[in-house]
Parts: structure tokens; C-alpha cells; sequence
């Protein structure tokens, strides 16, 4: 089933207290499980009361992408890609381990720094959680063959509020592109199933983190419902 693999939360953890040291010789982190792996993610904030556990993949060493990489590929390969689809750069290493993962010698990647050989052919406006700011999503206009009409399993790091998988979506139909599966190594919340719809359904990970709110008293609290905004 479409979804199925998703790790729900623990209904007592919906608003388990967090409590973390001030001491600023430490740094505030949350442990979780990314497949078999677990890893502790600094806690940062991004508004006034949301902070988010960060996961920057390339923080975690070769081995921890190439495992994680692996166990998604594992996940996606009923859904039939025909090729790997991420944004740069912090999904760069994951399609190249998902489309190792999967058997596969192509990946795509979408952007949004401009580049000179990008154009403005194929752009899509994305807000991004991290950023905070609006931003376009590229495709290269040499790469389009490499998706269309084909099958295709759209894979990031992080899935939050779904903006930028929704960006992607869109472009990715927009030249022709079936996209079939979407694969992360975590979901964030649940803010993102509103954002994708019916979509939604077509998303797997290999784990799951909430979002962080002030607790009285000092501390935070997990928001497993996840309203970034």
C-alpha cells in the first residue's frame, strides 16, 4: 500500500515534554531513527516558537547515506522508477545512493541557486522551511529527456512542510514526467500531507521526527501534528 511504510507516531508522544540543558558548551540535539541507524540532530530554531531537528546528511559520514541510501532504495523498488529525481545540494548524495540502491545509472537533480546554463524554461517557485525565503526551482533544459515519459522516484532528505517536493512535482508533470514514488529519509510532522494532497499517499521514509514548540517552564514540547507556519 502507497504510505504504508511510513513510521506513524506513538500516540503518548504527541506532546512529550523535550527537556534540554542551557549550557552553551552543549549543543541541544534529538535522537531519532533513521532506518536501522540512529543519529542525534542538532535543534535549531527557526521562528519565534518552531525549532526543528536538522538533518544535513553529509554532517553524518559516507557510511550513514550509503545505509540509509540503500534501506530507501529498498523501500521505493515496488513502485518501478526508471530514474532518481532530487534538489540540490543536500540531496545530491541521496540520489546518488537511492539510484545505486535501486540498480539504477541515472539521477536528475533539480535547483535553486540560478545557474547560467539553467535558463528560465522550466522554473517552479518553492518556499523552503530551512531558507525562510521564496526561491525558484530549476530544471536543466539538457536534462528533460532524461525524465519524460519515464518513471520516476522523487527522493529528499527531509520531508517538512511539502513545499519543496511540491515544487518539484509540479515541474517534474509539467515536462512530462510520471512521478510514481516519493522517498525520504525522514517526515517531519504532518504539515506536508496538506501540502501534497492526494500525493501524499505516494511517499515512504525510512523514519519520522516532530517539530519542536517552547514548553512552559523552560524545555520543549514535540508537536507530532507539525504546523511550521
Amino acid at each position: 500500500m502507497p504510505g504504508a511504510h511510513l513510521r506513524e507516531p506513538v500516540p503518548d508522544r504527541q506532546h512529550r515534554a523535550v527537556m534540554m540543558s542551557d549550557d552553551p558548551r552543549h549543543t541541544r540535539t534529538y535522537r531519532t531513527a533513521v532506518g536501522s541507524q540512529t543519529v542525534e540532530l542538532p535543534l535549531v530554531r527557526v521562528a519565534p516558537d518552531v525549532t526543528i531537528a536538522l538533518l544535513i546528511c553529509v554532517d553524518h559520514g559516507v557510511e550513514f547515506s550509503a545505509r540509509a541510501g540503500k534501506e530507501l532504495a529498498e523501500l521505493l523498488t515496488d513502485a518501478e522508477p526508471e530514474v532518481v529525481v532530487s534538489v540540490a545540494t543536500m540531496g545530491i548524495p541521496l540520489a546518488i545512493e537511492v539510484t545505486r540502491g535501486l540498480g539504477l545509472d541515472d539521477y536528475v537533480i533539480l535547483h535553486k541557486t540560478p545557474k547560467i546554463h539553467l535558463g528560465d524554461t522550466w522554473v517552479e517557485p518553492v518556499r523552503s522551511i530551512t531558507t525562510g525565503a521564496d526561491q525558484t526551482l530549476r530544471l536543466d533544459p539538457v536534462r528533460v529527456d532524461a525524465v519524460r515519459g519515464r518513471r520516476v522516484a522523487v527522493v529528499d532528505d527531509v520531508v517538512s512542510t511539502g513545499a519543496s517536493l511540491r515544487a518539484s512535482l509540479n515541474l517534474l508533470r509539467r515536462v512530462g514526467a510520471e512521478p510514481v514514488v516519493v522517498g525520504a529519509f525522514l517526515t517531519e510532522g504532518e504539515q506536508w500531507r496538506h501540502a501534497l494532497g492526494d500525493d501524499a499517499e505516494l511517499v515512504r521514509a525510512l523514519g519520522a521526527i516532530p517539530l519542536f514548540h517552547d514548553a512552559p517552564g523552560g524545555g520543549l514540547v514535540e508537536d507530532w501534528a507539525g504546523d511550521a507556519g
